[in-house]
């Protein structure tokens, strides 16, 4: 048997917001709100690609705090080879919107020169903050 060691490159970068549609899908009479939102954002950096695709699913609680998960679409480029890949997100937000998430490449997700990519990462994004960043831990197949 052959094992083989893959190292990760950690990497950092900005994102910025290029959209955001959010749909109330639910409310509980407690206030609590069940929503989904479709976002595109731009990443620049360790990250390369513009326009990216986001679903989510957010619950906000009455006093200002809430929790989401989803997915992003990325299509551009990472360490300069090009091609797709998918990460899944879980995050929770305070009562002042300061924003914790951190994310990991979906296994299988990656095409092109990033088939097998691998790796994770995470930002805190403050309210009112337009360029957010980022850190991306990540290895080639």
């Amino acid at each position: 048997m052959t094992m083989h060691t893959t190292t990760a490159t950690a990497t950092t970068g900005t994102f910025t917001f290029d959209g955001w549609d959010e749909e109330e899908l639910a409310r509980t009479p407690d206030g609590t709100r069940l929503a989904r939102a479709a976002v595109r954002n731009t990443y620049t950096g360790a990250i390369e690609a513009a326009g990216t695709h986001c679903a989510y699913t957010i619950v906000y609680h009455p006093d200002g705090t809430g929790s989401f998960t989803g997915h992003q679409q990325f299509d551009g480029s990472v360490g300069g080879r090009r091609g797709s890949f998918v990460v899944r997100e879980s995050g929770t937000f305070d009562e002042r919107g300061a924003v914790r998430c951190s994310f990991e490449v979906v296994a299988g997700s990656g095409g092109g020169e990033l088939a097998g990519l691998t790796g994770g990462g995470e930002f805190t994004a403050e309210h009112g903050v337009k360029a957010v960043p980022y850190r991306f831990a990540h290895a080639p197949a």
